[in-house]
């Protein structure tokens, strides 16, 4: 597994994060349950390696997802040496309050539940459910955390969220060490682009999440004709429908190209994909090392280009 350095921080990462939405038990999204057991059993096989960072928030599992890595933690003694766990400030379930005094006790909650007395790397997830003037004022959640890291709590910040165009306005802030973008840089869309790029000259380390668009690139479009949880048009379906059979032609799964799309890319520090189990892990090893000739992606890549103007989305 390949160890990148991590924007301009000390840390080190691998190309794979482990993301742990799934492992906090969200079926309603994902279409199944994850147990206490299966949970810890992941990320105490994570922790076997080739894996050194793991990715998890607040909110997922309505805190479950800390609380399932916190007890492997425990189990295993502390975190293992040069591994990497990621969490994010989230406001109250079914709330929008994204104040300074929640963004703290988020950061609390997630030290409790981890067992950390410092967070490697705190994101502030999902800035759109408030204005960028709101997340900036005085007793915003930027000044939160950022007096968090002045007092040691935090040793790096970063976002995460969907809107590239709000994302490059928090990077302009010059306060953040990382930014996450999901289901923005896939062999489906690119739309991304410009943030990698911004991300880049800026020596912010950019994480790319969602590698599979929500299962379409893995199931195929047939079986998921969906993108990021929503229908989509029959050209997006068509083209992946081309990738699909292209893939095939060259014994290549879809998932793998999908998956080295983002890792071969070299603006992308790291991409997170999920494992509720520990069966993830070989598989997504295999898919990232899987031997994709060039040519396969020579005939892909006028496929994915069509993607950088976004998707076409089904009308009713």
């Amino acid at each position: 597994m390949t160890i990148r350095q991590f924007g301009t921080t000390d840390l080190r990462v691998s190309e794979i994060c482990v993301g742990t939405s799934a492992l906090g038990s969200f079926p309603a999204q994902y279409g199944y349950e994850v147990s206490d057991e299966t949970a810890v059993a992941t990320i105490a096989r994570v922790f076997e390696g080739p894996y050194t960072f793991i990715d998890t928030s607040n909110e997922y599992g309505g805190g479950d997802s800390e609380r399932r890595i916190g007890t492997a933690i425990a189990q295993a003694g502390g975190v293992p040496e040069g591994v990497v766990v990621a969490t994010k400030v989230d406001p109250l379930p079914g709330s929008t309050d994204f104040s300074g005094e929640r963004v703290r006790r988020s950061v609390e909650e997630s030290r409790e539940r981890l067992g950390l007395d410092v967070l490697p790397l705190v994101y502030l997830h999902d800035p759109e459910k408030i204005t960028f003037e709101e997340a900036t004022a005085p007793g915003g959640p930027l000044e939160a955390l950022l007096a968090l890291k002045s007092e040691g709590v935090i040793r790096y910040l970063g976002v995460a969220g969907g809107p590239i165009d709000l994302e490059l306005q928090y990077l302009a802030t010059d306060a953040f060490d990382a930014v996450i973008s999901h289901n923005r840089f896939t062999l489906v869309e690119q739309t991304a682009e410009p943030l990698l790029d911004d991300a880049a000259e800026r020596g912010v380390a950019f994480v790319n999440a969602a590698p599979f668009g929500g299962g379409m690139l893995v199931k195929g479009p047939d079986a998921v004709p969906r993108y990021c949880y929503a229908p989509v048009g029959e050209a997006t379906l068509d083209r992946v429908r081309e990738m699909e059979r292209l893939c095939a032609r060259f014994g290549v799964p879809l998932a793998a190209a999908a998956l080295q799309f983002s890792t071969r890319d070299p603006r992308v520090t790291s991409t997170i994909v999920g494992m509720s189990e520990p069966s993830r892990i070989e598989q997504t090893v295999e898919l990232a090392a899987w031997d994709i000739p060039d040519e396969l992606w020579q005939e892909l890549e006028p496929l994915a280009r069509v993607g950088r103007n976004g998707i076409e989305l089904q009308t009713a």
